[in-house]
This record gives C-alpha cells, sequence and structure tokens, in this order.
C-alpha cells in the first residue's frame, strides 16, 4: 500500500529564507516534525550550477536501515571491479531481490559477501564517503550516515554531467546504470518516500522499528525530476511514533527541501 502525505503549508515563497539558518526555520516549520522527531534533507540540483548539497536541519548521524542496500550493492560491485570480473548470476539475483523488494535474505548475502562492515567502510573511502560507518556484525541496518554523505553516494551513481562540472565516480558507467535502473523498478508498494517530490524517481527507501523505544527510523533517497532539472534527494529520520507517521514526515521533508532548492 503507497503511503501518502499531507498537504504542505504554508507557501514556500510566503517566507522564503535569506540565510542557512533561515532556511533550517524555515523547512522545520513546513515539515513540523512532532514529539522525539528528527529529520535532516539534503538536496542536489544535478542540471543547476552548484556542486555541494543544500541540507536542511542538522547534517547529523541517523541510522541507515534499508537505503544503505544501495550502498552494499555499490561496494559489491566496486569489489568485483577492482578484482576484474563482473558479479555473478547469484549476486545479481541477490541484488534484484535487495533493491527492488528491499528482500533482507538477499541483502544479509551480500553483506557477507562484500565483507561485512570493514568491507562496506573500505570501499566507501573509495566512493567518496566520509561519515558512514558500517553496523555492527550481521546488523547491517544500524550502519550510521548523514544526508550529505548519501548524496555523496547518489553522486556516485546518478551525475552523468561532463567534466568538470561530475565528480568522477569510482563505479563504471555500466555498474551506475544497473543501480540506477534497479532503484526504478522499486515494487509499488515502496515507492513512497523522495518520490513525493517530483516525477521520474528512482529511489531505496528505509523503515525500522526500533526494539530500545519502539520509535521508528524512516529514511529515502533517490532522484527525482522537477521542473525540468534533476534532484538527488536524501532525507533522514527517526523517532517517529508509527512508520506511517514517518513516512509522512519523510514525504513533508523532501517536498519542502525540493521546493525550496527550486526557488533559488
Amino acid at each position: 500500500m503507497l503511503l501518502s502525505a499531507g498537504t504542505l503549508a504554508p507557501a514556500l515563497a510566503a517566507t522564503a529564507p535569506t540565510g542557512p539558518d533561515d532556511a533550517t526555520t524555515h523547512f522545520r516549520a513546513l515539515v513540523r516534525p512532532e514529539g522525539k522527531e528528527r529529520v535532516t534533507a539534503a538536496v542536489l540540483d544535478l542540471d543547476g550550477t552548484g556542486r555541494e548539497p543544500v541540507v536542511y536541519g542538522d547534517d547529523s548521524l541517523y541510522d541507515t536501515a534499508s537505503i544503505v542496500k544501495v550502498d552494499i550493492l555499490a561496494v559489491a560491485l566496486l569489489q568485483a571491479q577492482n578484482a576484474g570480473h563482473d558479479l555473478t548470476a547469484q549476486e545479481r539475483a541477490w541484488a534484484t531481490a535487495m533493491i527492488e523488494r528491499s528482500d533482507n535474505a538477499a541483502a544479509n548475502a551480500l553483506w557477507r559477501r562484500i565483507g561485512l562492515a570493514p568491507g562496506l567502510d573500505a570501499a566507501n573511502k573509495q566512493l567518496g564517503l566520509t561519515s558512514t560507518k558500517g553496523g555492527p556484525g550481521v546488523r547491517w541496518g544500524l550502519t550510521r550516515t548523514t544526508a550529505s554523505d548519501r548524496i555523496r553516494l547518489l553522486r556516485a551513481v546518478f551525475d552523468t554531467a561532463p567534466a568538470p562540472r561530475a565528480t568522477p565516480s569510482a563505479l563504471h558507467e555500466s555498474s551506475r546504470t544497473y543501480i540506477r535502473t534497479l532503484m526504478a523498478h522499486v515494487v509499488g508498494e515502496q515507492a513512497w518516500g523522495v518520490s513525493a517530490a517530483g516525477s521520474g524517481w528512482a529511489l531505496k527507501n528505509g523503515w525500522l522499528q526500533r526494539s530500545t523505544t519502539g520509535l521508528w527510523d524512516v529514511n529515502s533517497v533517490g532522484q527525482v525530476t522537477t521542473r525540468g532539472h534533476r534532484y538527488l534527494v536524501a532525507v533522514l529520520s527517526d523517532g517517529s511514533t508509527s512508520m506511517k507517521d514517518g513516512v509522512s514526515l519523510v514525504e513533508r521533508a523532501a517536498r519542502a527541501a525540493v521546493s525550496s532548492a527550486t526557488e533559488h
């Protein structure tokens, strides 16, 4: 079932932010987190002139939940490249299930195949990530990351601008195309999140109820198209009392962040 968020108000143009602090205040007023909810969004206009993302909220660490599955696949592909071979048929079957259906058993298999957190962390350095730490043992969902680091990973996958505008990716173009294709075919009931901010989406979502608090981590990362521009969007959240509330929070944040970015 596709979960949707409520209508955003007030209009963005009515209280346009004038600086970083104002932008964050404006973002929070639009998104309206409640109780213990935290949310951070990062946006990069791939067709704009800037090459750094705009971050709304505190760019602090969050649990990844299943958005780390994009990272796991990128690392598997990078390791295969470095070794001079392609993914095996079995690894590709795991990758399809892991991204399109968010299959955890497939993620478990690929997590082990890449060498758990040490393998992830080593390859992430090659991909340009600076603030991501793999989860302990087999708990890939407890990998910690920031919204800006998710944009770094998305750039390694989606940024196809010619040099010098694009940051060179460690991933071969065939690997990048493969990841983008899977993210564009996520099953319908999981096509929420950053897709609320535009069309032509390619995304991966994550959701996890923490046993210690009963509260939910809900995240969404990907690319959308709005007003003819392609935007990379990463929204991380925690502290929601239900998954439905977390999805609503993430979708409000995605719309607010992209709408604010299109104003500049």
